[in-house]
């Protein structure tokens, strides 16, 4: 079973997903404590519905970025955190998180990267007017959503006449792609080479 630690900024409904695939069987883990950023994150109503531990960690608090991702390792580390999950966290990880979690801290997309990166990429695949878009679940480094790609999900968009219809028939691929993932590292191990992830699940142990 692993632990796993949620950063989230807004309502938390891939938050919701990953909590319903640990109900449900999918996931063989935890969720240790949920993070948030905005003590008016929609995401603390459902972590305490579900009595989820939970801590908000003000930006306006902390001299730099550096100094609240310390006490964020430390609030995860404290709580012995697998794997950190971004579910609508909108903010740049530093190194004081990204050197102690390599490869273990994912984020969701709701494009096909590399295309349309960064906190618009919905309404900027729209206005772009690709025919397909999607989600992407990829590892978090220094970038604005550059990681190596671990899964992505593709969806037909050229029925949507607006960024917001765009939005609302990806969200429900997006939770589905997240859950999935975080099922297989639950059950497995994602491996990193180079650009390219490959997974690999659980070796069924000799009788």
């Amino acid at each position: 079973m692993i632990r796993i630690g949620v950063l989230a900024s807004g309502r938390g409904s891939n938050f919701q997903s990953i909590i319903d695939g640990i109900k449900e069987g999918d996931i063989e883990g935890e969720i240790a404590i949920l993070v948030t950023d905005k003590a008016d994150a929609g995401a603390i109503e459902r972590a305490e519905k579900n009595g989820i531990p939970n801590k908000v960690v003000l930006r306006k608090n902390f001299e730099s970025r550096e100094h609240m991702d310390r006490e964020i390792r430390r609030i995860l580390g404290e709580k012995q955190v697998d794997l950190v999950v971004l579910a609508g966290y909108m903010r740049i990880i530093s190194p004081e998180l990204l050197e102690h979690y390599t490869n273990k801290i994912i984020n969701i997309h709701p494009a096909l990267l590399p295309s349309f990166p960064g906190t618009s990429g919905t309404k900027d695949a729209f206005e772009y007017g690709v025919k397909v878009s999607g989600c992407t679940v990829h590892f978090v480094d220094g970038g604005m959503d550059t990681g190596p790609v671990i899964e992505q999900t593709c969806i037909r968009i050229d029925d949507c006449k607006t960024p917001e219809e765009v939005a609302a028939k990806i969200l429900p691929f997006e939770h589905a792609t997240m859950r999935k993932v975080v099922a297989n590292f639950s059950k497995g191990e994602y491996i990193v080479e180079g650009r390219r992830v490959r997974y690999e699940g659980k070796k069924a142990s000799a009788d």
